[in-house]
């Protein structure tokens, strides 16, 4: 069973955990255990405060995409909470017009806006195949930025 936002709060709470006022969202981040724990120890470290999704995938999950100030409750794979963030900018871009400087504030392997764009390709098109989409050069991006509120191991 999923944990709820409720049920999340309620646990962190006990914990002596207090989660910031806004609208709240539970967060993962990668397709898998290995990934997902590689990407939270790039948030931990400083290193990753940008993160991306396809707008399509939201519109498929019949979900709001992030706005500034929402409040995430980050999951990792084990659907453990691990840490609390909070948006502070939200653009949508095409895929081919992300910049290089944010390509880098996802803080994934040298940075680069080359590397960003093949393991990102990789993985959208990964997501593509599961909500029946044809990855596209132009498709659109939730690319987000966030400052970690809490952390906890």
């Amino acid at each position: 069973m999923n944990p709820t936002p409720e049920s999340l709060v309620e646990t962190l709470s006990q914990r002596g955990i207090q989660v910031p006022e806004g609208r709240l969202r539970i967060v993962g981040f990668g397709d898998s255990e290995a990934l997902s724990a590689e990407l939270i120890a790039l948030i931990r470290e400083g290193t990753k405060r940008g993160t991306c999704s396809m707008l399509w995938s939201w519109e498929f999950e019949g979900e709001d995409i992030p706005a500034v100030g929402d409040i995430g409750i980050v999951l990792d794979y084990a659907d453990r909470p691990v840490m609390i963030h909070r948006i502070t900018r939200v653009e949508i871009v095409p895929f081919n017009e992300v910049s290089a400087e944010f390509a880098a504030s996802e803080g994934e392997g040298d940075r680069s806006l080359a590397y960003w764009r093949k393991a990102h390709w990789d993985f959208f098109l990964r997501e593509c195949a599961q909500i029946g989409r044809t990855i596209d050069e132009t498709m659109p991006l939730v690319c987000e930025t966030f400052e970690v509120v809490e952390t906890w191991a």
